[in-house]
């Protein structure tokens, strides 16, 4: 098991699920001597101090014993929020029809920022509407993406 996203996503799933809470998604980035874990968890009655506690506890727990990371690391867990990430073509989907913002690995018409409607998803591909013009793109090209707050709960 390697400390990936995805491998850390499996690994941890089962502990963050049994607490009775749904994980969004894992953003890990290391460097040679630390590393920084944080993972978004969600509930429909929304996050609390600590619910994020509560599965520090735990994740921790699981850490320790699979010990997947092999740097000295930060561990930090919250809500996605409201201007949430959106980190898999599910939380695209979900989405569509909202504002979101995007920035690229890479530039797509010359530009990588990107604000717009989210208007369909198709197979592996994002599309978004910015001044009535649309503009596709593969999700392996969103270096970050973000729901825009419309103000609305």
């Amino acid at each position: 098991m390697s400390a990936d996203p995805e491998g850390l996503e499996s690994l941890l799933l089962p502990a963050i699920e049994g607490l009775g809470f749904r994980l969004w998604g894992v953003d890990y980035r290391s460097s040679p001597k630390h590393a920084h874990l944080k993972i978004f968890i969600d509930h429909d009655d929304g996050i609390q101090v600590d619910d994020c506690s509560a599965v520090s506890h735990q994740v921790a727990g699981v850490l320790d014993v699979e010990d997947p990371i092999t740097v000295a690391y930060t561990l930090e867990v919250s809500s996605p929020g409201i201007e949430r990430p959106l980190m898999k073509l599910e939380h695209y989907q979900l989405y569509i029809g909202k504002e979101v913002k995007i920035r690229l690995t890479w530039s797509v018409n010359n530009r990588k920022n990107f604000l717009g409607t989210l208007v369909r998803v198709d197979g592996d591909e994002i599309v978004i509407a910015v001044d009535g013009e649309e503009f596709s793109f593969p999700v392996n090209a969103v270096k970050r993406a973000n729901l825009v707050y419309d103000g609305k709960m």
